[in-house]
């Protein structure tokens, strides 16, 4: 078919949710001059075409789920979720508007809510999930516990008694599996069922009591080949229920009058028509025949019914080869999903999609007739439907305007953000019949067919592959994101990335090297990949002579090789000494988890060489903070002198004094007495300091009780001294002969090759407590290097800071 221009005309704006209006809920109805409108929730809005404005609104006691308004009677029936159906007087509401809002030109929106009247339920009902009203009947379809029901009852009028009246007949359909909800109660559909009401040609039938407003007449050839001869006899009209599990039932009317005074079997009232496998989503008919000149009121020819994932059953009366009349059913499967759709009279259905609003033709044969079709005869339908698109998207409820121009059709329509409009259609103008085309324009369209087409492969091409990375950046921030807040947690307990640092000593060529040992544990769920590094920054002591200086720090950088859940990744740095044997101690080794954004987000966000993409230009690169990642600290460790002790040569001293070492004389003295003794020596100064001047010693003393209240049981079997030096020896990776043996003495080698001598041993204060002794541990660290008993030093006050941090005031007045 020709493509349509549709001329769209904004009326007003609704609020909705956030995400949208929910197909399914919404209503929008005309009713002349005035709409009628629901977006699913509690109120119902009027809106006045003429004059441009809302002129009442009405709140309901539950969401309406349904509209229907009787033209003779004024009345307007609202079905309310889990409550029933109420009946309002459109002239009675009008005039109370005007008595609380005065006159037009003095009211000014937003106008009042007005709340609806209990009183005016004229069904109670919680079940009910659909509705049809008539003159003088009202048809409901309720949902039981596990089947559903069709009920007639009478339709009282407006200003009567809204008491519900008489049931008059019911029957009940096929059975379902129920949605889960309340104890006791089914769960609401997702997808409400459609009811509607057929009724055959006839003078009984367009004006006697079953006439209404969502109804339509059939030709008699239709009606009777679907519903068989009783309904045709009878004139009665048929009640078609569209179920959420596909099946497209029917009732004969009369006969569910005449149920309840002549009961039999319920199966016989109820004839299954066909199962469209997929929730109903509208039923509906239309004309495909053309029209005779004579004829004002046509009857449709063709009964529709979609699904809501585009399934479509079109039902129609043919002739066959021998010349009878048989129904013709016709499947075809249009877009979906379908969210609302309308038909009318010109053959046409419109079916609204989330990303557009289409229309298709089951009138095509309607305009060329088939020369091999016999005359007089009706044609077939078309064997393939094509959609044509109507540019607009998101409509949520659609109906047909009563207030249709000559030739034309007039849409009113709801979309998904809450806007009301009217979508125009001229359908009067002749559509332009095809040129003829010649072989050489044939070839140079195909070319730029072909041309065209492959530009806009290489469009799609660029984009999806934009797409992926945009995709796969926003994964990895997502793992980042996550990675991030399991480290940050101040939550106890072990962290799910840690790094251990350790160290150790390696013979490289000719020297030995002190390294530090760093390995990766990645405990968490998340895989560590591209965009991630491990940071690890060495800071080293300045020397004496650099003590204004800043410190010098060195980093070293390792990206991550796709270190999945579980992974480890080990990194050895050495720390020194250097080629001039020097390695000041101690040192920082300092741990991290580094994640570059510019990586992982600069290559999404630029444009490729082939492609430009329009919407990159909304969100450059620049839009980065000027911060190129996040860091994420992982662990510090402080490797200090009493880790670079090596114990390789191990040897005990001779004595182990119980008491402390006799004061030392002082060391310049006794160095320039030694250089006067012994001037005609030629030694070098560091050997004669080595040789003839006594060690450097410094002792620290630490209560006996805060010790063992540190060590607790870890170090049981052994005495307090033997525990302390384990204790100050244990991240040490040589000191495996200590650990196996009872010493509370030992000499080491620092790093460059002097030795150190550190002793525990046991001892009573007695100047500190003017109440008496105090037992005490002394630890005397000695060595003929100033600068390693000082290093030394530093180490073991550094190691004795933490028990005493730790631990009451009480035990830190006695350190």
């Amino acid at each position: 078919m020709a493509d349509l221009a549709a001329r769209v005309d904004y009326l007003a704006g609704f609020c909705c949710p956030l995400g949208g209006l929910p197909a399914g809920k919404a209503r929008v109805l005309g009713h002349g001059v005035e709409i009628f409108l629901s977006t699913g929730r509690e109120l119902v809005y009027v809106y006045d075409r003429e004059g441009r404005l809302l002129t009442a609104v009405y709140k309901f006691p539950g969401q309406v789920w349904h509209l229907e308004a009787l033209a003779l009677r004024r009345a307007l029936y609202v079905l309310c979720a889990r409550t029933g159906i109420y009946c309002l007087s459109l002239d009675q509401a009008s005039k109370s508007v005007n008595q609380n809002g005065g006159t037009d030109e003095e009211r000014e929106p937003p106008y009042p809510v007005i709340p609806v009247d209990p009183d005016t339920c004229v069904l109670p009902d919680a079940t009910l999930c659909a509705f049809t009203v008539l003159d003088s009947v009202l048809v409901t379809l309720a949902q039981g516990p596990t089947q559903w029901k069709v009920q007639l009852f009478e339709c009282p009028c407006p200003g009567e008694d809204p008491r519900p009246r008489g049931l008059i007949g019911e029957v009940e359909l096929s059975t379902y599996t129920p949605q889960a909800g309340s104890p006791g109660q089914p769960g609401a559909p997702r997808f409400p069922p459609v009811l509607c009401c057929v009724s055959p040609p006839g003078s009984g039938a367009l004006h006697g009591p079953f006439r209404g407003p969502g109804g339509f007449t059939l030709e008699g050839a239709l009606f009777g080949l679907l519903f068989g001869a009783d309904p045709s006899l009878l004139e009665s009209p048929v009640i078609v229920c569209g179920l959420p599990d596909g099946q497209l039932c029917s009732v004969v009317l009369k006969t569910l009058v005449t149920s309840q005074s002549a009961p039999g079997d319920p199966k016989a009232l109820v004839k299954i028509l066909h199962h469209l496998e997929e929730p109903v989503i509208f039923i509906g008919a239309l004309r495909t025949e053309p029209l005779a000149e004579d004829v004002e009121d046509p009857y449709s020819d063709c009964l529709v019914a979609l699904g809501h994932h585009g399934r479509t059953l079109a039902i129609k009366a043919s002739c066959n080869e021998a010349g009878n009349l048989v129904p013709e059913l016709r499947e075809y499967c249009l877009p979906g999903p379908v969210l609302c759709a309308a038909c009318c009279r010109d053959g046409r259905v419109y079916h609204s999609t989330p990303s557009n609003l289409c229309v298709v033709d089951l009138a095509q044969g309607g305009a060329h007739k088939d020369p091999m079709q016999p005359d007089g005869g009706p044609r077939g339908l078309p064997s393939l439907l094509c959609p044509a698109s109507l540019s607009v998207c998101s409509v949520v409820t659609l109906c047909v305007s009563s207030s249709m121009a000559e030739g034309g059709v007039e849409l009113l329509a709801l979309s998904a953000k809450g806007r009301l409009m009217t979508c125009s259609l001229d359908l009067g103008s002749e559509t332009p019949r095809p040129t003829r085309v010649t072989a050489a324009n044939a070839g140079r369209k195909i070319k730029e067919l072909l041309c065209g087409i492959g530009t806009v492969s290489e469009r799609v091409s660029s984009l999806k592959k934009a797409v992926d990375q945009r995709n796969r950046a926003l994964t990895c921030l997502n793992e980042a994101m996550h990675v991030g807040c399991a480290l940050l947690s101040p939550q106890e307990g072990p962290r799910p990335i840690s790094c251990s640092i350790t160290t150790s000593w390696l013979r490289l060529g000719l020297r030995d090297l002190l390294t530090a040992n760093c390995l990766l544990d990645n405990s968490s769920g998340f895989r560590l990949d591209r965009g991630w590094t491990l940071c690890i920054q060495v800071l080293s002591s300045p020397h004496a002579s650099e003590l204004d200086s800043a410190s010098p720090a060195v980093t070293y950088t390792m990206p991550m090789d796709r270190l999945g859940p579980g992974g480890r990744q080990e990194v050895t740095l050495t720390l020194g000494p250097g080629e001039d044997g020097v390695l000041n101690l101690p040192v920082t080794v300092s741990c991290a988890l580094f994640y570059n954004l510019r990586e992982v987000v600069g290559g999404a966000l630029a444009p490729s060489d082939s492609f430009k993409d329009t919407s990159l230009d909304e969100c450059p690169p620049d839009v980065l903070p000027g911060q190129e990642g996040i860091c994420l600290p992982l662990s510090e460790h402080m490797v200090d002198m009493l880790h670079g002790l090596r114990f390789s040569g191990l040897s005990v001293p001779h004595t182990q004094a119980p008491g402390p070492l006799g004061p030392a004389s002082h060391p310049v003295n006794t160095f320039l007495a030694t250089c006067r003794r012994l001037d005609s020596e030629q030694a070098e100064p560091t050997s004669l300091r080595a040789k003839h001047l006594p060690p450097a010693v410094a002792a620290i003393r630490v209560s006996a009780e805060l010790l063992r209240a540190a060590l607790g049981d870890s170090y049981s079997g052994v005495s307090l001294c033997c525990a302390t030096l384990q204790w100050l020896l244990a991240e040490n990776a040589t000191a495996d002969v200590v650990r196996a043996q009872a010493l509370s003495s030992v000499q080491g080698v620092a790093p460059d090759g002097t030795d150190v001598q550190l002793t525990v041993h046991e001892l009573a204060v007695t100047d500190l407590c003017p109440e008496g002794p105090v037992q005490a541990v002394e630890i005397q660290v000695e060595s003929p290097s100033l600068a390693n008993m000082c290093m030394a030093h530093h180490a073991v006050i550094r190691r004795m800071q933490a028990p005493a941090q730790s631990e009451p005031e009480s035990l830190q007045s006695e350190l």
